[in-house]
């Protein structure tokens, strides 16, 4: 009985193979990476949205008690012997002020609720598993949403100052670049002590756009400053940082035929900047 031969599978099959898994790989650990810099980020996430839902929850309570005011006046329409009756309920439960009171309640409560939405959206544009295409998208709106969620981060240490120029939406993956930016914007925090003050900058040079990211903080010593792209370099503590994320920032950027450089002068400050293409080569962003 003649046996059927195998056949080998060519070397661009092979190669082919290989680059699929290596940029599944490449998938997993930015997706990784992303949820592990969420996670260090939970307590003040946390405290974000804690903060509105615990005075929205305040004034249900307060709003509670007015609308037992309020009923207690409608009921006495129909049983008020005189108007002389209504006008000192009316004085009992001070309707002026409970009207003026009202108003800002439910105005203070809105805010609250939308402040919740706009955290809970900026999570989960960061959470979500994008299905890795190029479209064009608006930087200072990735910039407002990475802001929104690394808020607590910032707000106790140092004013966020944003020097925005007028940028055209660029070719990306807005998720990844806003990954980036978050990456940013923590390492500033943490290496600003207290009153401190991060500046981000953006402008438009011919087929470019520039992203910068300033702080005054400890700066990086210029031992340092040749690793910090390194995978698993990290200055900080440990529990602070898993020491990959400018890392992974460096391959988003140059992901998307970018640049991304760093400045820093120990005792004064790290400026990052960041160019990139206002379109992909070849319409995309794929090698």
């Amino acid at each position: 009985m003649k046996g059927k031969s195998g056949t080998l599978p060519s070397n661009s099959a092979l190669n082919g193979d290989l680059s699929e898994k290596l940029e599944q790989a490449n998938r997993q650990l930015l997706q990784s990476e992303k949820m592990a810099a969420i996670g260090q980020l939970a307590a003040g996430v946390a405290h974000e949205i804690n903060n509105p839902v615990g005075y929205v929850h305040s004034n249900l309570q307060t709003l509670r008690h007015y609308l037992s005011d309020i009923f207690r006046l409608t009921d006495a329409v129909n049983s008020a012997n005189s108007l002389d009756d209504l006008r000192q309920i009316l004085k009992s439960i001070d309707y002026e002020f409970l009207r003026q009171d009202l108003e800002e309640l439910l105005v203070e409560s809105r805010e609250g609720i939308d402040r919740v939405k706009t955290i809970i959206a900026a999570l989960r544009d960061f959470s979500h598993t994008e299905d890795e295409e190029f479209r064009y998208a608006n930087l200072h709106q990735g910039i407002d949403t990475t802001l929104n969620v690394v808020n607590n981060e910032l707000k106790y240490k140092a004013e966020v100052v944003k020097d925005f120029g007028e940028l055209p939406e660029i070719q990306c993956i807005i998720s990844q670049i806003n990954q980036v930016s978050m990456n940013l914007l923590v390492n500033a925090a943490h290496a600003i002590e207290e009153n401190g003050l991060i500046v981000i900058r953006t402008w438009c040079e011919n087929d470019f756009v520039f992203m910068e990211f300033a702080d005054n903080g400890r700066g990086i010593e210029p031992a340092s400053l040749n690793r910090i792209f390194e995978p698993f370099f990290t200055t900080k503590p440990v529990g602070k940082g898993t020491g990959l994320g400018l890392s992974l920032s460096f391959n988003i950027i140059e992901k998307h035929h970018g640049e991304i450089t760093v400045a820093s002068t120990p005792g004064k400050g790290t400026t990052f900047r960041i160019r990139l293409p206002i379109e992909q080569p070849g319409g995309s962003g794929d090698e």
